[in-house]
């Protein structure tokens, strides 16, 4: 009996041990997932297809500065940047940096079930808007996952060695009135095209969460 009892407490410990690595384990793989999209590492490849049916898989602009934003037809966060006609923050960003070899990528990972992706409605906020950025199509919710992306507009600043160099806010007004007086997309993006460290590498990001 003796034998038996020593021989269960032998099995149930190594059993607990097994848990306990299994568990550490999944913590090792999140903590390893989490890093993935930090300023200062590659930024995760994807392959996604925007409102024309065009795929864009992001290690084909290597080579080029890209920045991504993510969308959300709805979210007055958004909104404030394309209201005032004559200064669009994000269609002025592309504008200003036409020649200057940068890609810019806006992503929407609304649910599919939601209508924040209805495919309809994205289509005629854009028109409307004029956006000049393609805007491409996560319903999954899986590139939005990798990134880690909450809120919309997030954005990321990938250097052309397709390394994150900022993540964070598109500039200094987290509020829904109108866009602040410092934007940090294009302060990154300057001092990247001058060959300098970008100074300010991370923000809180602000605005509507993601419908995932």
């Amino acid at each position: 009996m003796k034998s038996f009892k020593n021989t269960f407490m032998g099995l149930a410990i190594g059993a607990t041990a097994i848990v306990g690595v299994g568990i550490a384990s999944v913590a090792h793989a999140q903590a390893t997932t989490q890093a993935k999209a930090d300023v200062g590492l590659s930024a995760p490849n994807f392959t996604l297809t925007d409102m024309n049916g065009e795929s864009h898989t992001l290690s084909d602009y290597n080579g080029k500065t890209v920045v991504l934003m993510w969308f959300s037809p709805k979210c007055p966060f958004v909104i404030k940047h394309f209201v005032d006609k004559s200064n669009q923050t994000f269609n002025t960003l592309k504008d200003d940096y036409a020649d200057k070899d940068v890609v810019f990528l806006a992503i929407n990972s609304a649910n599919e079930s939601h209508a924040y992706a209805d495919l309809d409605t994205n289509k005629q906020t854009i028109k409307e808007w004029d956006f000049e950025w393609p805007l491409l199509v996560d319903t999954k919710g899986t590139v939005g996952q990798l990134y880690h992306a909450r809120t919309t507009p997030e954005m990321f600043v990938i250097n052309s060695d397709g390394v994150i160099a900022y993540h964070g806010a598109i500039d200094n007004d987290d509020s829904p009135k109108g866009p602040g007086d410092v934007n940090y997309v294009r302060q990154a993006l300057d001092e990247i095209l001058a060959g300098e460290s970008v100074s300010t590498t991370k923000t809180q990001p602000y605005g509507c969460g993601v419908k995932y």
